[in-house]
C-alpha cells in the first residue's frame, strides 16, 4: 500500500528535524545530562515538527541504547514506538478527545507505572482544543505528577492555552521552516524516491508551503500524481496557482493604468480554472516583495522569489511609489477578506483590480490630521482673529449650549474662576454614579473634579467620556449623583486632558480665545 511522503519521510531522530536546531540541541542536552522536565509545551505553526519532536523525545528518554541524546532506532523500544505499538507512549488528539472525561481517564491511567519503559509519556496534540473543565482536570495531574510521567503538549494556538497550564511547562517555540531548507529537503527526498524534481519547482513548492514541511511534502505528492517530471509549471498546474507571467502581467497593468489588460489576464487564469482566492494571495505576496525592495531590503531570505522574478520586481519598483504599493496591498487584503463571503469571487477580484488600475480609491485615505469639520472651524477662527473682525454672538445661543450640558439656571459667565477648589469626595460621587450608570462612570476612572461657585469642572483622561457626556440623559444622571453626595445641584462642565494631536490643541486654544472675545463659535 502506498504511504504518503510526509508519513514515510517523517524524521525519526533529532538530526533529521529541519530548521529547529535551537530546540533539538536543548532537548538532546537535557537527555544527556538527565535533567528532563516533567512537562513541555511545543508551539508553532502547522508542519514545523512539534509532534515529530515529541515522538523522538519520548523514544530517546526510553531508548535502551541511547547515544548522544538520540534514540538508537534499533532496540525493541524504538521499533515499537515507530510502529505505534508501545503502550507507554500515549498520543491523545485533543481535537476529538477534548472532554473532561477524557482527561479523567488520563489521570486514572497515569497512576500506574510504565509497563516496559522508564517513563510513561503523554503527547497531547492540539491541546488548545480542550474544554475549560478538561484543562482544570489536566492541571491537577500536571501540578504533582508521578516521577515516571511526562507530558508533551503541542499547539498551534498558544494564546488559547491557560496560563496555569503554560506556567507549568517548559515552552519551546518552533520556527517556520525556511524556504531554502524546505527546498533542500524536497530535493533530497526526490533523489531517494527517484523523482524528477528540478530546483525551480522545489523552490516554488517551498514558497507555497509557507514554512510547513508537511504541506510541502503533500504538494510534492500531488505533483507526482500529476506528472512524472515535476517542473515549476507542473507545480502551478497541480496547486491551481497562477502562472508567473500572468501575475506580473496584472501588476504591470495596474502600474500602467490599463484595467482592460489586467482583466484579460484574470480571464485567462479563470478559464484555466485557477483559484481566484489563491490569485489574490499571490498578488499580495508579490506586492509585499515589491514593498521590501522599495525600502532597500536586499536579503533574499526575506524577499522570497525566484532569481528571474527579482529583476522584474526591481524594474517594477523603480516606477512605483511606496505609497502606491501600500494602497494596492491594503486593497488586495480587503479583497481577500471579502472573498471569504463573496458570492462570486471572480467579480470581487475584478472590481479590486479595476479600481487599482483606474486609480479609484475604495475608501478615503486615513490621515493623522484633523477632520474636515475641525479644519474648517480652525480656518474660520484664524481668519477672524487675523482680520480683527469679530461678530458678537447672541446670548440666547450661548444659553442654549449651556443648557445642554448643565443646569439651565446657572450662568457660566458669572462663575468666579479664581476660587476653584478640588472636590475631596469625588471618588464617592463616582461610586454613586456607577450604581445608576456603570458604563459612563468607568470612563471617568482617574478623573478629577473642581468646584467654583455653582460650577463643577471635570478633567477626564478618557476622551470617550466627552462623547458620552453629550447625552442629556447621561449628564442628568451624573448631576443627580453629584447632588446626592455634595448636596447641591451644580452646573457641570468637562474636558479631556488626553489630547495628543497638535491640531486639536490649537483648535481648543482658539475656541477658548474666541469665547473670551465673544466670537460666534459654538462647540457643538
Amino acid at each position: 500500500m502506498y504511504t504518503a511522503l510526509y508519513r514515510k519521510w517523517r524524521p525519526l531522530t533529532f538530526d533529521d528535524v529541519v530548521s529547529q536546531p535551537h530546540i533539538t540541541t536543548t532537548l538532546r542536552n537535557q537527555i544527556i545530562n538527565g535533567k528532563t522536565a516533567h512537562a513541555y509545551l511545543f508551539t508553532g505553526s502547522r508542519g514545523t515538527g512539534k509532534t515529530t519532536c515529541a515522538r523522538i523525545f519520548a523514544k530517546a528518554i526510553n531508548c535502551e541504547h541511547n547515544s548522544g541524546g538520540a534514540p538508537c532506532l534499533e532496540c525493541d523500544i524504538c521499533r515499537d514506538a515507530d510502529n505505534f505499538a508501545l503502550s507507554d507512549i500515549i498520543e491523545i488528539d485533543a481535537a476529538s478527545n477534548n472532554g473532561v472525561d477524557d482527561i479523567r481517564d488520563l489521570r486514572e491511567g497515569a497512576v500506574f507505572t510504565p509497563e516496559r519503559c522508564k517513563y510513561k509519556v503523554y503527547i497531547i496534540d492540539e491541546v488548545h482544543m480542550l474544554s475549560v473543565n478538561a484543562f482544570n482536570a489536566l492541571l491537577k495531574i500536571m501540578e504533582e505528577p508521578p516521577e515516571y510521567v511526562k507530558f508533551i503538549l503541542a499547539t498551534t494556538e498558544i494564546h488559547k492555552v491557560p496560563a496555569t497550564i503554560a506556567s507549568r511547562c517548559q515552552r519551546y517555540d518552533f520556527r517556520r521552516i525556511l524556504p531554502d531548507d524546505i527546498a533542500k529537503r524536497l530535493l533530497y527526498i526526490a533523489s531517494q524516491e527517484k523523482i524528477a524534481l528540478d530546483d525551480e519547482a522545489a523552490f516554488l513548492i517551498a514558497k507555497i508551503a509557507d514554512g510547513g514541511m508537511r504541506d510541502a511534502l503533500s504538494l510534492l505528492d500531488q505533483c507526482i500524481a500529476f506528472s512524472d517530471n515535476v517542473t515549476a509549471e507542473t507545480v502551478s498546474m497541480a496547486a491551481g496557482i497562477a502562472g508567473r507571467d500572468q501575475i506580473f502581467g496584472i501588476m504591470e497593468s495596474i502600474s500602467e493604468k490599463d484595467p482592460a489588460k489586467a482583466v484579460a489576464f484574470i480571464d485567462e487564469l479563470y478559464a484555466g480554472s485557477k483559484d481566484m482566492s489563491r490569485l489574490c494571495e499571490e498578488l499580495i505576496f508579490q506586492f509585499r516583495n515589491l514593498m521590501l525592495i522599495k525600502i532597500g531590503q536586499k536579503d533574499t531570505g526575506i524577499i522570497a522569489c525566484m532569481p528571474d522574478e527579482l529583476e522584474r520586481l526591481k524594474s517594477l519598483a523603480e516606477k512605483t511609489e511606496l505609497q502606491e504599493i501600500f494602497t494596492r496591498l491594503s486593497a488586495l487584503q480587503d479583497c481577500s477578506e471579502k472573498m471569504l463571503r463573496a458570492v462570486n469571487k471572480r467579480v470581487e477580484i475584478e472590481m479590486c483590480i479595476i479600481r487599482l488600475a483606474s486609480g479609484i480609491q475604495t475608501a478615503a485615505p486615513v490621515t493623522s490630521g484633523p477632520s474636515q469639520e475641525l479644519s474648517a472651524r480652525i480656518s474660520e477662527l484664524e481668519r477672524k482673529l487675523a482680520s480683527g473682525r469679530v461678530a458678537v454672538s447672541e446670548e440666547p445661543k450661548r444659553q442654549e449650549y449651556y443648557q445642554k450640558h448643565s443646569d439651565p439656571q446657572v450662568d457660566f459667565t458669572k462663575i468666579d474662576k479664581s476660587s476653584v477648589k478640588p472636590v475631596a469626595n469625588w471618588a464617592e460621587v463616582l461610586a454613586k454614579f456607577s450604581e445608576t450608570n456603570p458604563a459612563v462612570s468607568a470612563s471617568l476612572t482617574d478623573s478629577k473634579a473642581f468646584v467654583s461657585g455653582d460650577g463643577l469642572f471635570i478633567i477626564a483622561h478618557n476622551p470617550f467620556f466627552l462623547e458620552l457626556f453629550r447625552s442629556k440623559e447621561n449628564a442628568a444622571m451624573l448631576g443627580d449623583a453629584i447632588e446626592s453626595v455634595l448636596g447641591k445641584r451644580y452646573a457641570v462642565k468637562a474636558k479631556c486632558d488626553a489630547q495628543t494631536k497638535e491640531e486639536e490643541k490649537n483648535a481648543i486654544r482658539l475656541i477658548e480665545k474666541a469665547n473670551k472675545m465673544n466670537l460666534d463659535v459654538h462647540p457643538e
